[in-house]
């Protein structure tokens, strides 16, 4: 999968900084722009079947979840200089996104939302801005649906996501990406970053989904 492959990127943030969770990153914090695989272009473990794949994916809107997709919630958290979080994955480190889960049944997806939000990054003081309008929708390249299929024990063809945009009321102190000790860490790294950034550093099968969530919060993060 062709991740980061430049440099020199044109809507570089002004000093975002990425905050490490693990003893084998640096102890201290250190800027987005010096990440290792801004600079050297490291390759992604993700196979190159998935990058066929992936460079084909698209998104679409649908008024409810289609069958055969996961129910699903993402969160667009926002600071209040209108940057938005978002982490490294600790099973493709290259591949940072926006924190995301499951919708449990019978629950309302703004529950969820808040409930992924803490489980995954450990934040409890965030309101909720604003909600997409449809539930957007991707579908799995084939290598990965194959490994959620073992994952799940079902076969999704992709996920239908309802995303919110919300405000970040706290301190990053209160930022852990162990999360509140309910799930497995999934974060390695997290930093605040434009909303350029977050679609320009996203998995291929994901930059389309990004690309609307941003376009659907658009008058929020200006």
């Amino acid at each position: 999968m062709a991740l980061y492959r430049s440099l020199v990127l044109h809507h570089r943030p002004t000093s975002p900084t990425v905050i490490p969770l693990f003893r084998n990153y640096p102890s201290k914090p250190i800027k987005f722009s010096s990440l290792p695989f801004l600079h050297r272009g490291l390759k992604s473990p993700v196979s190159s079947s998935s990058a066929r794949c992936c460079s084909s994916s698209s998104s679409s809107s649908v008024e409810s979840p289609p069958e055969g997709y996961r129910r699903n919630v993402g969160v667009c958290l926002m600071n209040s200089s209108k940057k938005i979080f978002t982490a490294s994955r600790l099973d493709i480190p290259s591949a940072w996104q926006m924190p995301q889960g499951g919708i449990d049944e019978g629950e309302d997806p703004r529950v969820a939302v808040m409930r992924e939000l803490k489980e995954e990054t450990g934040v409890h003081s965030a309101e909720i801005v604003a909600e997409a309008p449809h539930w957007i929708t991707y579908d799995f390249p084939p290598d990965v649906r194959e490994k959620l299929k073992v994952r799940w024990g079902s076969d999704w063809k992709g996920q239908a996501q309802k995303w919110f945009l919300l405000k970040f009321t706290g301190k990053d102190e209160e930022i852990n990406l162990l999360g509140d000790g309910t799930e497995k860490p999934e974060f390695g790294e997290w930093s605040w970053t434009s909303p350029d950034h977050v679609i320009e550093h996203a998995v291929d099968f994901k930059k389309p989904v990004y690309k609307e969530v941003m376009s659907a919060f658009a008058s929020h993060l200006q």
